[in-house]
């Protein structure tokens, strides 16, 4: 019996989706769960492999069981014996060919930029101290949009002969408070891709780099997107889409950060 599985987690304690015999990883807890829910094994494969600290608004795995179980009992079993940090958000039946990973066609990323300093969501933005140029930050990435090269945005562990052409077909920037979102959908995505696009264009933001410099990565080589990774706090994969679904989810914070009232002016009691 085969399940469709609509997850969120926070990924801070987990070294990455993918299951390691001697890390912490989400689909190892995962298995872990099923197991014990089941009685027996069970295989659990995920709609992409997140790295370690990036999280989940909407990952899609399925579930292959030994036996049926009612969806809203598989749901519930599972969250009882899954930490608090990763929760199963629905379930349903699947059919036998349906595969996570394979029957995708497109993902949605969301990264979030602090531009302060939060005691709350350090685990969930990248603060960046310096003043950051919005306008410039949305000039430089209007042009990703289409089918374009990432190599220069990739690393080492793209298979050999693998193409690095990615079909992108959002890159939108939207202030909300003192965050920035930046959000990314595509075909797919490569390996540190979306931290590698983020932390450019938070180079541009700072005026390291010019939106022109931005757009010559797609031509030639450079070493600075390497250099201008991401880290992992403030990335989500936001959304897994599969064919005659739209993409209808809000842009939306995960974490409202705002100025303090007597930085941004009390107007009195």
């Amino acid at each position: 019996m085969r399940y469709r599985l609509t997850l969120e987690y926070q990924g801070t304690r987990y070294h990455g989706w993918q299951g390691q015999a001697n890390a912490r990883t989400v689909q190892g807890e995962l298995l872990r769960a099923g197991a014990e829910l089941f009685g027996s094994p069970v295989d659990v494969q995920g709609s992409g492999r997140t790295d370690a600290g990036v999280h989940a608004l909407g990952q899609v795995a399925h579930l292959e069981a030994p036996r049926a179980l009612a969806v809203e009992r598989l749901a519930a079993g599972l969250n009882d014996l899954l930490p608090a940090d990763i929760n199963v958000l629905a379930a349903r039946a699947a059919s036998p060919g349906f595969h996570a990973r394979h029957d995708a066609v497109a993902r949605s990323y969301l990264y979030q930029v602090s531009r302060r300093r939060t005691a709350f969501g350090k685990a969930l933005v990248w603060w960046v101290r310096d003043h950051l140029d919005v306008a410039a930050m949305r000039a430089a990435g209007a042009g990703v949009a289409g089918m374009r090269d990432f190599a220069t945005f990739t690393d080492k562990r793209v298979e050999k002969d693998a193409s690095t052409k990615v079909l992108v077909r959002e890159l939108s920037i939207t202030e909300a408070g003192d965050l920035l979102l930046v959000r990314l959908r595509a075909s797919h995505f490569l390996w540190k891709m979306v931290r590698r696009l983020v932390g450019c264009l938070v180079g541009v933001g700072r005026g390291e780099i010019t939106a022109a410099d931005f757009a010559g990565f797609f031509a030639a080589p450079s070493p600075y997107p390497a250099r201008a990774t991401a880290p992992p706090s403030g990335l989500f994969l936001e959304e897994v889409i599969y064919a005659g679904e739209k993409f209808v989810r809000p842009l939306a914070p995960v974490l409202a950060v705002e100025r303090p009232l007597t930085e941004r002016g009390a107007r009195g009691a």
